[in-house]
């Protein structure tokens, strides 16, 4: 199984979006990655808020390091992106801070 790049998604409650973008500012002004939307509720299988990076395959052992030092008191969902979601949002996961759980049911096949 292939991966294609990875996605990182910082976590922060509604009150704490502010403090988040900052550290998406971070990001931005450092690496030449996608920046998704900022969301302010629960997106997709996202249990709170979130933002999506995404980051090229080549570009991982600079940013898994990177982004443990400036995530600041957030959590972040790492994620491979092999095409199977459910595996991917499962199986080919790091956590840094907190563990939340996701809401997976969304790509089970019946």
């Amino acid at each position: 199984m292939k991966v294609l790049d990875y996605h990182a998604h910082l976590y922060y409650e509604f009150s704490d979006i502010e403090e988040a973008k900052e550290v998406l500012e971070k990001v931005k002004s450092q690496f030449d990655f996608s920046v998704g939307r900022v969301w302010d509720r629960p997106v997709g299988p996202h249990p709170i808020g979130s933002c999506q990076i995404t980051v090229p395959v080549d570009a991982l052992n600079e940013f898994i390091p990177w982004m443990m030092k400036e995530r600041g008191r957030f959590d972040v969902f790492f994620h491979a992106n092999t095409g199977d979601d459910l595996f991917d949002h499962t199986q080919c996961v790091v956590w840094m801070g907190k563990e939340h759980t996701l809401k997976i049911d969304m790509f089970k096949k019946d």
